[in-house]
């Protein structure tokens, strides 16, 4: 088949899904077709049928459950946002809360501490969820080395399990640090949802989540921030467009 072809036909079902999704047709959390099915019922390959999955699943549309199947992720629980820069990380206060389930507090903690390049084992540490809608679609464990922790130590918002507030710490941290920050490193991988993450997210322990992990540093590339962060695929998409740089 023509790569036109097989273009036109992959973006014609994904079209018809999406409106069919948008329509109500899988309200309730009902599953869609399996691939063979739609295959059959759209007369197309299943290599067609699986990019114009592929496709729904970048936009947030639809979300995939290892040995379950495909569902449509609810419009009120849909959370997309674009993030080109650390500005718009620290953004997240504008149209999101977060909840703190454990205050900050010092631990021990040798992944963490040697990760942000500490000497010692010694980390400021709180962990949290975020909503959208109060739907719990985020949950991060932030460390934060000992004198960067102090700068935030007073902030009432970090200091009760239970409160929520429109903040985010590396905004704290940004607004009360004598250097700036730079820049964050970031990986994204697939990831087990650990017990602690999934309780909070409400999908099984051991479900597939998405892990992000953000490493912020100053201007004097010093680490002042690693957030792990695991995310619940059916409130949450990730998606990056990439341009061709000039020849």
């Amino acid at each position: 088949m023509p790569d036109q072809v097989r273009s036109s036909a992959y973006r014609t079902l994904a079209a018809s899904l999406r409106d069919a999704i948008r329509n109500g047709e899988y309200a309730d959390g009902q599953q869609l077709p399996t691939e063979e099915q739609l295959s059959a019922r759209h007369s197309v390959s299943r290599q067609t049928v699986r990019r114009a999955m592929q496709d729904l699943v970048s936009e947030g549309i639809i979300y995939r459950v290892a040995g379950r199947g495909t569902y449509p992720v609810a419009e009120a629980d849909r959370y997309l946002r674009h993030f080109g820069s650390v500005e718009d990380l620290m953004a997240l206060s504008l149209d999101t809360e977060c909840e703190v389930i454990t205050p900050l507090r010092h631990v021990v903690d040798v992944e963490g501490a040697s990760r942000l390049r500490l000497p010692s084992d010694d980390v400021q540490a709180l962990t949290l969820i975020r909503l959208h809608g109060n739907v719990p679609f985020c949950h991060t464990s932030v460390f934060l080395p000992p004198p960067v922790g102090a700068l935030v130590s007073d902030v009432p918002e970090l200091a009760a399990a239970g409160r929520r507030s429109r903040i985010t710490v590396i905004g704290l941290i940004d607004a009360r640090m004598a250097r700036s920050i730079k820049g964050a490193e970031q990986s994204i991988t697939a990831a087990a949802a650990p017990p602690a993450a999934a309780a909070h997210l409400e999908c099984a322990p051991g479900q597939p989540v998405l892990r992000i992990d953000r490493l912020y540093t100053d201007d004097a590339d010093t680490p002042v921030e690693l957030a792990v962060s695991y995310f619940d695929p059916a409130h949450y998409s990730y998606r990056v467009s990439l341009r061709r740089g000039p020849s």
